[in-house]
């Protein structure tokens, strides 16, 4: 699934190439992908003729501001791309993939074409006299975003000294912060020295202050990279995230450690792969070693 880097990545080419393109129609090909309206003739009243004038992101949620021919608010247009969802932008002569879910017909013979394999994704159109997230749900569970004053040491303290789950699977939590995900919460806990396992209200203040400082830096470097490509990203150029081929532990099962040469092992929490090196994350006494490659 998408993580914040991928959704980022995502909505800064979002950005770039369509702010200011007119949806002038479009087509829905799978009425599921539909998450509001439900009717597609109510969706394109709502779409047809307006301008993107922004795109935003919340969590793993893009959102594009829009507006009439006299600059008023047309509403928003809302994405998320769960697991295997595409935004790519294309020219309008160029075939369509078979896995095409809704495409919006945009200025210069260029569409806008949100292609998902495995019909996860859901795609909103919310009127202008609307609160977004009073129709995208979702919205209202999410924490602070990791990059703002919100998410600050005392904040990401107080939550975790009530966490009596393991710390991979409190990460994963919306409400904690918003978009981190499976890939990334390996990263940030490898680079904090702390195993998957340990829980939340076990950790010390210098275990917090490290660990919120790696998950900042490693969502700014996911980003820098264009996010991570494992099987299915693209950005809305169909151009691979490239985070992947350095990543620490995360899908790296029984290869050597990057900073020890231990090998990577793999556990399930929660339902989900957790990747960590035995030796660089020790038990919860012994975690923080002073080794300059982990900084």
């Amino acid at each position: 699934m998408p993580e914040l880097p991928e959704v980022e990545t995502v909505c800064r080419g979002l950005n770039q190439l369509t702010s200011n393109q007119v949806i002038k129609g479009g087509e829905v090909l799978l009425l599921s992908t539909l998450a509001y309206p439900f009717s597609v003739d109510q969706f394109w009243q709502q779409l047809r003729n307006v301008r993107i004038q922004t795109w935003q992101r919340r969590g793993k949620y893009l959102l594009a501001v829009l507006e009439n021919a006299a600059g008023k608010s047309a509403g928003y247009l809302g994405v998320h791309l769960r697991m295997t969802g595409q935004l790519l932008w294309v020219k309008a002569t160029e075939e369509r993939s078979r896995h095409t879910r809704i495409y919006f017909e945009c200025d210069n013979g260029q569409e806008l074409r949100f292609v998902d394999i495995r019909t996860f994704g859901k795609i909103w159109a919310i009127p202008p006299d609307i609160n977004p997230e009073t129709i995208m749900t979702g919205l209202q569970k999410l924490g602070p975003e990791p990059f703002s004053t919100d998410f600050s040491v005392s904040y990401l303290q107080q939550k975790l000294s009530k966490s009596q789950r393991s710390l991979k699977t409190t990460l994963l939590d919306q409400r904690l912060v918003a978009g981190l995900g499976n890939i990334y919460a390996d990263e940030v806990l490898f680079r904090s020295g702390i195993r998957p396992t340990v829980f939340g209200n076990t950790l010390r203040l210098n275990q917090i202050e490290k660990l919120h400082q790696m998950i900042i830096e490693v969502l700014e470097t996911a980003i820098a990279s264009g996010g991570t490509t494992f099987s299915d990203f693209r950005d809305v150029t169909g151009i691979n995230g490239n985070y992947g081929g350095v990543a620490w532990v995360y899908g790296r099962k029984d290869e050597p450690c990057r900073v020890c040469g231990t090998l990577i092992e793999r556990i399930k929490l929660g339902g989900r792969s957790s990747h960590f090196c035995p030796q660089c994350q020790g038990e919860r006494d012994s975690n923080f070693r002073n080794n300059s490659n982990l900084n």
